[in-house]
């Protein structure tokens, strides 16, 4: 890994981070799906895995929770993406195909949180916890399809463009032996 590209990982990780700050006063409509599912199409898998790691932790010291109960699902709900476009998605460029990817993960997302609530809150909670997030959960849903299908493709070509370019221009940190 070059600096450059270990910069542009930090990049990444502020610019979900930022962008989920300002659109904390609209429940579930963010951008953190699209942008992750596009970092993780220029990244590789670890790089992807070290940008979520390093995300949910500066999420949660920021929200101030770290809970485990929160903190656990929100990144395994966040590394499901890298697994699955990596692995079933094969690594796919289709907006199409992403935005059926995002459409789903926006269930899965709040489906994850259900086993550390009914931990944390007791057995019998799971049908109220289930129906309250329902509607959280379509939001997510419904603004994850949007905003890959419209602008995964345009933004994967300027970032992968930067991409190219910088890799042509740097030192790797290491050398290859």
């Amino acid at each position: 890994m070059t600096l450059r590209r270990l910069i542009l990982l930090a990049m990444s990780v502020t610019i979900i981070f930022v962008q989920e700050q300002l659109l904390m006063f609209i429940p579930n409509v963010q951008f953190t799906t699209l942008l992750i599912v596009l970092f993780v199409s220029v990244f590789t898998f670890k790089e992807s895995i070290v940008m979520i790691i390093v995300y949910v932790l500066l999420d949660n010291i920021y929200m101030g929770t770290l809970n485990p109960f929160y903190m656990v699902p929100m990144f395994i709900g966040w590394t499901l993406i890298p697994v699955v476009y990596h692995t079933l998605l094969k690594q796919t460029k289709n907006a199409n195909t992403l935005a059926f990817f995002g459409l789903f993960m926006g269930f899965v997302y709040g489906w994850v949180y259900i086993p550390f609530v009914m931990i944390q809150l007791g057995m019998n909670h799971f049908w109220p916890y289930l129906l309250a997030d329902i509607p959280f959960e379509l939001i997510m849903a419904t603004s994850n399809f949007l905003t890959i299908l419209w602008l995964y493709e345009p933004l994967y070509r300027v970032v992968s463009q930067q991409m190219e370019s910088i890799e042509k221009t740097c030192i790797p940190l290491k050398k290859n032996q």
